[in-house]
């Protein structure tokens, strides 16, 4: 069977409109990091494994995926979903991979990295609780519109590969989530280097990394404000 490349296409090639490009602002510049796939990594600090009821000495890295235009950019508003009643916020450290390849070595994974921003994983907790009980995947709890709020992303080459620093979360003023990027059990390096054995990374891809204790649930019109030191803040009101 022959394989065939992507087709780039015109405007007038497709027979319905072609989606818009995702991206999010490079802090400190006019460009643009346009989002092709989003990774998430689950449990990857122990106080929340533990929290969610789980031995995180037993589990090697997971992830499950967003899609691109779950992207909520910064400034913008996070609309409360429908179908649940129990939406939560956990904070995160987003990795941006500026180049691709597979089976990527540990001690080679950082010079992949453009650069870093800090995100929110937004989660329907009551439809991911449910599809856990059925043994069903978690998109519906995890993939849904405007899922995954994100900073700008500040290139690495501004402020190196943070590997420490506080990261944090608060609701209307009042600390939720408090961490550091030193507690992850699998660090940058790592993450990249076991994700790009199981996918072919590629110029493009965001990673959120995990999230400290403390996740709970949000309400209409209150404000979050998360943080990670060093790298970026995010400010999001729910509506």
């Amino acid at each position: 069977m022959t394989a065939f490349p992507p087709h780039e296409g015109a405007p007038g090639d497709f027979v319905v409109a072609a989606p818009p490009l995702t991206t999010v602002p490079v802090t400190g510049s006019t460009q643009l990091f346009p989002v092709r796939r989003v990774y998430c990594v689950g449990r990857n600090y122990e106080a929340h494994a533990v929290e969610m009821g789980h031995d995180p000495s037993l589990e090697p890295p997971f992830f499950f995926q967003k899609n691109p235009d779950n992207i909520l950019p910064a400034g913008s508003d996070f609309p409360y979903p429908s179908k649940s009643s129990d939406v939560h916020f956990e904070v995160e450290l987003v990795i941006a991979v500026g180049k691709g390849g597979s089976e990527i070595p540990v001690g080679e994974a950082l010079d992949h990295v453009f650069g870093y921003g800090v995100g929110l994983d937004m989660t329907r907790r009551d439809l991911q609780a449910e599809a856990k009980e059925l043994r069903r995947p978690w998109e519906i709890g995890k993939a849904f519109e405007k899922s995954a709020p994100c900073s700008g992303i500040v290139p690495a080459s501004r402020i190196g590969h943070p590997s420490s620093g506080e990261i944090q979360l608060s609701v209307g003023g009042k600390r939720r989530q408090t961490g550091d990027l030193n507690q992850m059990i699998w660090k940058t390096p790592e993450i990249i280097a076991y994700l790009s054995g199981l996918f072919t990374l590629a110029p493009g891809d965001l990673i959120f990394s995990g999230t400290p204790s403390g996740v709970g649930a949000i309400e209409r019109g209150e404000v979050m404000q998360a943080s990670i030191e060093g790298v970026a803040e995010l400010t999001v009101r729910v509506v």
